[in-house]
């Protein structure tokens, strides 16, 4: 099940209950926390589907206390300034 970000599931999170919190490049705050499962996959490609797309590519990079932290999507390119 995912569990959207809030100050209560991020305590949870903190005190280790959940495996899994799930980013989007660009954002200070996690958007939510799951346990990696494949239901969790399914229920995150469900609700792509209902807005409309497809479920981005999920980056896993594995912390040292085997959670994970999954990041969903590209980076967009750093934005450069022009010297008119």
């Amino acid at each position: 099940m995912i569990h959207r970000y809030d100050m209560n599931t991020l305590r949870r999170w903190n005190r280790g209950e959940f495996k899994v919190q799930i980013q989007v490049p660009g954002r200070d705050r996690p958007i939510a926390y799951c346990d990696g499962t494949e239901e969790d996959l399914q229920e995150l490609r469900a609700t792509a589907e209902e807005e409309g797309t497809t479920l981005p590519d999920i980056h896993r990079r594995i912390l040292k206390t085997g959670r994970e932290i999954w990041t969903m999507g590209v980076a967009p390119p750093p934005q450069v300034e022009d010297d008119d």
